[in-house]
């Protein structure tokens, strides 16, 4: 038998089993969905540097995402930029498609996208939404709302009720009552009036989570996003507290369920240049994937977990070519902060300019980058996952895992 008839034979057989395999596996009943916001793989190599600087060691110390057996990495140009925005990126990772920076789960030519959300819902699963920022924001809201402009808060949120979607999380609503308080009718209200249980912090929730349908958030206030990790005061609502709550609300549904989970802050702390506050949002994330992956332990067949990003923001290098850099300085800063000025005085009066000159940290952008972003995942269908992919591929593979048409 020739050399090329037997590597023939050895590829169909290899094929063979692996379909065999592929027949034999399970689908994914229970998906979660990470993003970081702003979250490339120089953030996480920061965070783990970080970590073991804290025990004492050089290296790093890996996250519990980054230990996922599978990795990939996913390009994230929107349809009309080199560079996206996070409602582009966010209606590439919701409805498989490409759309224009500034719009919302609709098509460049504003034909509204369905989100795969929708298709998981109809099929009989459970879905939550969950975010550090407001759930009318960009990243969530593209995965239930539309809009030409992704400012349009208000007309995102009033779609929420509409949705059917069992359980929904975050800061609150950015401008519940429309621009300048005009609206009659506030958000909360419209959710209440849709049947939805609203729920005003995690004890809160502890006293409505049997409702069959939940808004969880942290307080009613047009500014509300949830408290930074770093200087998180006790009692604000966290990201794993809000993983908890939708895990105990969806496993109800003995179909299963799909939830998405940002880590919103993540990108409003790079955006800032502060790379202690965006180390503490990604740990905070961190531990939210934790009680994810905690359900994966129980249900290690029919789960999947998928960590990504929508984008890189920042620019971040570990090292501002000045030799080796010094997580010393990260421990001097208390408080997160988002402001566009790096030599803006912080309590203590350093500035963030000072503390990563000092640290040796470079950024070069207080904004997004156009950098490929790292995919992990873990569970049944994660092997999709293992490959350079588009960030449009990702929900396409999400369904092909649950055996939902897309």
């Amino acid at each position: 038998m020739g050399f090329i008839k037997r590597s023939a034979l050895l590829i169909l057989f290899v094929a063979v089993v692996i379909s065999a395999v592929s027949c034999g596996q399970k689908k994914a009943r229970y998906v979660f969905l990470f993003i970081g916001d702003g979250m490339g793989a120089s953030h996480v190599a920061l965070t783990e540097a970080y970590q073991a600087h804290q025990k004492g060691y050089v290296g790093m110390e890996p996250v519990c995402f980054s230990g996922f057996p599978v990795m990939g990495e996913a390009t994230n140009y929107s349809a009309n930029r080199a560079i996206t925005c996070s409602s582009a990126a966010g209606t590439a990772l919701s409805t498989g498609f490409k759309t224009n920076n500034g719009m919302l789960c609709v098509a460049p030519d504003s034909t509204e996208l369905t989100s795969i959300s929708y298709k998981i819902h109809n099929a009989g699963y459970g879905v939550g939404i969950l975010s550090t920022v407001q759930i009318n924001h960009a990243t969530p809201a593209c995965f239930y709302g539309h809009s030409v402009k992704r400012s349009d808060y208000y007309g995102i949120g009033s779609e929420l009720p509409q949705t059917g979607f069992e359980f929904f999380a975050g800061g609150g609503f950015i401008d519940p009552r429309g621009k300048g308080d005009t609206a009659t009718v506030s958000l909360y209200q419209k959710a209440q009036e849709g049947g939805y249980t609203v729920a005003y912090g995690y004890d809160d929730f502890q006293g409505k989570k049997s409702a069959d349908r939940i808004v969880l958030v942290q307080h009613e206030d047009s500014d509300a996003i949830c408290s930074y990790a770093l200087g998180r005061k006790e009692g604000a609502l966290t990201l794993p507290q809000m993983m908890t709550a939708a895990v105990e609300v969806l496993e109800r549904n003995k179909k299963g369920f799909f939830v998405m989970a940002e880590g919103g802050l993540i990108d409003w702390t790079a955006h800032g240049k502060d790379a202690a506050g965006t180390i503490m949002e990604i740990l905070d994330m961190d531990e939210a994937v934790k009680v994810a992956y905690a359900f994966y332990e129980k249900h290690p067949d029919e789960t999947l977990i998928i960590v990504t990003a929508d984008h890189e923001t920042g620019g971040f290098a570990l090292g501002g070519g000045r030799g080796d850099y010094n997580l010393d300085y990260i421990d001097s800063v208390t408080v997160a902060t988002t402001t566009d000025n790096v030599n803006e005085y912080m309590s203590d009066k350093t500035s963030l300019a000072d503390i990563n000159e000092k640290a040796n940290l470079g950024w070069t952008s207080f904004s997004h980058t156009g950098c490929p972003v790292p995919v992990w995942a873990i569970g049944a269908g994660s092997e999709k996952f293992a490959a350079r992919q588009d960030n449009t591929d990702i929900p396409r593979k999400i369904c092909d895992a649950m055996g939902i048409e897309f």
